[in-house]
């Protein structure tokens, strides 16, 4: 590891560019080759995703270098200094889901091998555009150019949510153009009326600027703020405004939608990156502006996913709003606006994504063993156990074999077992039981609420009523997850019969057990992982050694300007 460390750091500033220019060099690439060469762009597509998970995890660990508070890279791509020039800042929040991205990104390339990738045209190339946006989202430090990585994450998910095509594809596509349009409207508008007020859309001059505003702009620059925000939640599907999201994510390809589990996170992190920064304790009178909104919005977005998951039936209806519930959690958490706190969320961020992703992928492979291996076959509601009396006792003589042998003690199929222990796990996670990380997140949140200022340090302390409500809402949301996700098992593993043993590919089955191991790791590395996300949550809250990387950032000299020496001087006359 110190070698991969050392050489890192010989790479770094220009490796900060790897994630972005990567994918999109990979995908001019894949534009050249053709439809019929389908074999060579999968195989570049999956070594290219495979080189930037390796090039995130480098970036990691060299943003976690041991002894310092917080680690910043900081690259001028254009050699201007900020705010003038283009500036991509990394610190371990940037490099935390750098690594989420790459990791889920590459299960959803496996899983699209299988079938998904030969659905429609030019996936592979909408695909690595994709990663291009979401990596450029993380890295920017600039809300110029943070729109335009949006806009190229969004245009690729166009395609994307369109693959494979069909009604409901298309249906649910127009809708989700139409919105996220919209908020790319409300987008340009927040930050031209920021820029309007501050002179400035550098991320760090907006944290040194906004202080400086006077009280009579202070107005129109919270309602600035408030509309970029909107943009913002509504990408973070906060309740009303995700009514979008379940209809899309389930309509779907299953690869996409593990893929799209990120987006949501995209809002969340713009949220929290541009919050802490422009609306810190720094911030004079605008100090913590909007953190009640951000906690009522997202626990009523926790409820909305709790019951919605309560009334899905459909598999991928349920991930979808496991994906709202998730997105509530961290909003309503990320409000309070604790360091204790946000560490707690910054563990449950992953552990809650590669569980989503992983329901969205499984639910692909239980449909097709329910309905004998057709995709399209309709959705049943009205099965029953059929070996089970209205009193939920055995029928006599129906479960029972060929041989009139009672079906009790058969050995399960390898395939159906590992389906029925996969989707145990994405339940544990989600709903926050022990022994996985989702439980160890909400652990986490709900000790940092009780106890915020740490463990015998509290004494007196009170989380208030906002507190107890998050509490009351993180267990009993958790308890209806628990309820949905325990239903939609018995009747798909327990109650169903008379089925073939499930086809189940190793490209298929490789992408879920890599998403739930890395759950797993999460959950084994538990210590090392919280002390990260309190180094990152302690920095995100001290804003100053971000804006101070980002401004003193100096451009590097020119080649004339160290090569040349300087005129002598005329001799006078």
């Amino acid at each position: 590891m110190s070698a991969l460390a050392d050489f890192t750091a010989l790479l770094m500033p220009h490796l900060m560019l790897a994630p972005i220019g990567l994918p999109m060099l990979t995908a001019a690439a894949l534009l050249l080759l053709g439809e019929e060469q389908q074999r060579l762009k999968l195989r570049v597509s999956i070594a290219s995703t495979l080189l930037g998970l390796v090039v995130a995890t480098a970036l990691l660990q060299w943003s976690d270098q041991s002894g310092a508070t917080a680690t910043m890279g900081v690259y001028l791509p254009g050699n201007w200094p900020a705010p003038f020039g283009i500036v991509l800042a990394l610190d371990r929040l940037s490099a935390l889901m750098l690594v989420l991205t790459s990791g889920v990104a590459l299960c959803s390339i496996l899983f699209a091998s299988a079938r998904w990738h030969r659905a429609g045209v030019n996936y592979h190339t909408l695909f690595q555009l994709q990663l291009m946006g979401l990596s450029g989202a993380f890295l920017t430090a600039d809300l110029f150019n943070l729109f335009v990585f949006f806009e190229i994450m969004l245009a690729a998910s166009y395609g994307l949510l369109l693959h494979g095509s069909g009604r409901a594809r298309v249906q649910a596509g127009l809708h989700y153009i139409a919105i996220n349009l919209a908020a790319s409207s409300l987008f340009l508008v927040g930050a031209s009326m920021l820029y309007g007020i501050t002179g400035t859309l550098n991320m760090a001059d907006l944290a040194q600027a906004i202080p400086q505003v006077s009280a009579g702009d202070r107005g129109l620059l919270h309602s600035a703020a408030a509309i970029l925000a909107t943009a913002f939640l509504i990408k973070a599907a906060v309740w009303p405004l995700n009514f979008w999201l379940v209809p899309a994510y389930s309509a779907a390809t299953p690869p996409v939608g593990a893929l799209f589990a990120l987006m949501t996170k995209v809002g969340i992190y713009t949220l929290l990156r541009l919050w802490t920064l422009m609306f810190s304790s720094e911030a004079g009178p605008s100090s913590l502006y909007g953190s009640l909104w951000l906690i009522g919005g997202g626990m009523v977005t926790m409820a909305f996913g709790a019951i919605g998951m309560m009334g899905s039936q459909r598999l991928t209806h349920l991930a979808g709003h496991a994906a709202v519930l998730s997105s509530g959690t961290l909003l309503a958490a990320a409000g309070f606006g604790q360091n204790a706190l946000t560490a707690g969320l910054l563990y449950y961020l992953p552990s809650s994504t590669l569980a989503v992703g992983a329901l969205f992928l499984l639910a692909d492979l239980i449909d097709r063993w329910r309905n004998a291996g057709s995709t399209l076959a309709p959705y049943e509601v009205d099965d029953v156990a059929p070996f089970l009396t209205a009193e939920l006792i055995p029928a006599p003589g129906l479960n029972l074999d060929d041989d009139e042998e009672v079906l009790v003690g058969r050995v399960i199929p390898a395939a159906a077992a590992f389906l029925g222990l996969s989707y145990l796990a994405c339940t544990l996670v989600i709903a926050g039981l022990p022994p996985l990380s989702g439980f160890v997140g909400k652990f986490a949140m709900l000790t940092a609420l009780v106890n915020p200022l740490g463990l015998g340090s509290s004494a007196g302390t009170r989380p208030g009523l906002p507190g107890w409500t998050l509490m009351a809402l993180m267990i009993g949301t958790g308890l209806l997850a628990l309820l949905a996700l325990t239903r939609t098992g018995i009747r798909h593993f327990w109650a169903s019969h008379d089925r073939p043993t499930p086809q189940l590919r190793l490209l298929e089955g490789l992408p879920i057990a890599m998403l739930l191991g890395a759950c797993a790791v999460l959950t084994v590395q538990a210590d090392g992982v919280m002390r990260f996300t309190q180094a990152t949550a302690n920095a995100l809250h001290a804003p100053g050694t971000y804006v101070r990387a980002v401004m003193s950032a100096a451009p590097k000299p020119g080649p004339t300007t160290a090569t040349t020496p300087a005129p002598a001087p005329e001799a006078a006359p």
